[in-house]
């Protein structure tokens, strides 16, 4: 078997290939461009498209090119593909600014550096906005038949529950296979990676290359990765477990990957981590909290680098084994003129975003789950003044696992 394909099985990136015979020997006789890619749905991507990254990063290892299509063209109508219901169409701006942002959040993963596996950049909407639409049901739509498209799970489900599927979203699956294209005869690319709810899509675009332009094309699928808890994997009580530090600390994304169930780890070790598999399988009997902290250390040194990775890690020492308030603690400042004001603690946690729910703060308070400096709070009308703050800083902490500074400015 291939090396490429091997390592890519051996982690568990492994779920569906259009033909892997074929694609092994290729990847034998050639390094080849391979695409993934990303809706501009949000400022920044989260950990539920940490797997997808983790497969450019291998492509590039193996010597292979990433081309990371962004796009801006689908972004405008949505894919239908798990979802329930339309998503929300953002306006050109928000777009643009969604591209800008995921494109830096990228860099962080990959190498820029190296010409012949640096990763191509591009955006749909370059080939997406010109589209004469009578021509292009001429030349592209007469290869879909309306049979095959009603038999793909994403239009399936939604039928199936009697939810609505709007004729823009039902043309996505199209335009995705139109990019695969695209693709194809502009940059070579020979090869879509994606999530096992991107088969019918992925499927689509190799079937529509060979029809158009008679050539071999080849689809490549993840598994869908949840939680041993059955959560999906990006998500938190906390909510979305995001890659851009504006809206999660390194600090709590480290603090994600420390807490992750034990059941996970040796798993997430070959997944997220770049350590060899012959390094994990001596270590798999290795302490779980040791493992765990390794986990932590080599997911957020990927993202943020190895000196955010290390203050994490220091600050989580401080902050549950001494009981102090570590550097890179998450923090939010409150004015005087807001604790004139009689802010109360309940308020303070919302303020904090470490939980927005005031009946569930009330319930953690009666369960002596809150807080501050350390000391348990039980009065849920106590009013936040500056007699309990040290150094113009308290430490306030829901749970075992949720800690903020609080500091006055």
């Amino acid at each position: 078997m291939n090396k490429f394909l091997k390592e890519f099985k051996d982690r568990g990136f492994f779920y569906q290939c259009t033909n892997e015979d074929n694609l092994s020997k290729l990847l034998d006789k050639e390094k080849i461009n391979a695409y993934i890619g990303f809706d501009c749905t949000a400022e920044s991507l989260h950990v539920g498209s940490l797997l997808q990254i983790m497969c450019l990063r291998l492509l590039q290892k193996h010597g292979h090119r990433p081309i990371v299509l962004l796009g801006g063209g689908t972004t405008r109508i949505g894919d239908p593909s798990g979802k329930d219901k339309t998503r929300t169409i953002l306006n050109e701006r928000e777009i643009e600014k969604n591209i800008k942002n995921i494109e830096k959040i990228l860099k962080n993963f990959l190498d820029i550096k190296d010409s012949k596996t640096k990763p191509i950049f591009i955006n749909n909407y370059t080939w997406l906005k010109g589209l004469n639409y009578i021509s292009f049901l001429r030349d592209i739509g007469k290869h879909f038949t309306i049979n095959k498209m009603l038999s793909f799970d994403s239009v399936k489900t939604r039928l199936e529950r009697e939810q609505s599927l709007s004729y823009m979203e039902f043309n996505y699956m199209i335009l995705q296979a139109y990019d695969f294209l695209e693709l194809n005869k502009k940059k070579n690319c020979v090869l879509q990676l994606g999530g096992s709810d991107q088969w019918g899509n992925i499927v689509n675009g190799v079937e529509l290359i060979k029809r158009h332009s008679n050539k071999q094309a080849y689809g490549l699928t993840t598994p869908l990765i949840t939680l041993a808890s059955g959560a999906k994997m990006g998500k938190t009580e906390s909510g979305a477990v995001w890659l851009d530090k504006k809206f999660l600390s390194p600090y709590d994304y480290w603090q994600f990957w420390r807490n992750i169930d034990d059941r996970d780890v040796l798993k997430f070790l070959k997944i997220f981590t770049d350590l060899k598999i012959d390094e994990i399988k001596k270590i798999e009997n290795d302490d779980i909290n040791k493992l765990k902290i390794l986990l932590a250390n080599k997911a957020t040194e990927m993202l943020h680098g190895e000196q955010e990775a290390k203050k994490s890690e220091q600050t989580a020492k401080k902050t549950f084994e001494d009981n102090s308030m570590g550097d890179n603690l998450p923090s939010i400042s409150i004015s005087e003129n807001e604790l004139k004001k009689k802010i109360n603690i309940i308020d303070l946690i919302i303020l904090s975003k470490l939980e927005n729910s005031k009946s569930e703060i009330r319930r953690l308070i009666k369960g002596n789950g809150i807080r501050i400096n350390n000391q348990i709070i039980n009065d849920e009308r106590l009013i936040i003044n500056k007699d309990l703050f040290q150094k113009n800083l308290i430490k306030l902490s829901l749970g075992k696992k949720r800690h903020i500074k609080v500091k006055i400015n």
